[in-house]
C-alpha cells in the first residue's frame, strides 16, 4: 500500500467519523436554529467529500438533507 493511498483511507476515515459526530450534533438542536443552519453547510461539505472518495452514505447518514 503506498503512501498515497494510506493517506486517503485515514483522511475518508476521519471524514466519516467527523459525519457521524456532527450528525448527532445536528439531531440535539433545532433546525431553524442558527447552530443548525452552520452544521449543516459542514454536513453538505462532508457529504461532497465522502462521495467523491466513493463512500456510500446509505448507512450512514442519518439526517438524509
Amino acid at each position: 500500500m503506498g503512501v498515497e493511498e494510506m493517506n486517503n483511507q485515514e483522511l475518508t476515515q476521519k471524514n466519516i467519523e467527523e459525519f457521524s459526530r456532527l450528525q448527532s450534533y445536528m439531531s440535539l438542536v433545532d433546525k431553524d436554529s442558527d447552530v443548525y443552519k452552520v452544521m449543516k453547510i459542514r454536513y453538505i461539505e462532508l457529504k461532497v467529500i465522502l462521495t467523491a472518495f466513493g463512500v456510500n452514505l446509505t448507512e450512514l447518514d442519518i439526517i438524509k438533507e
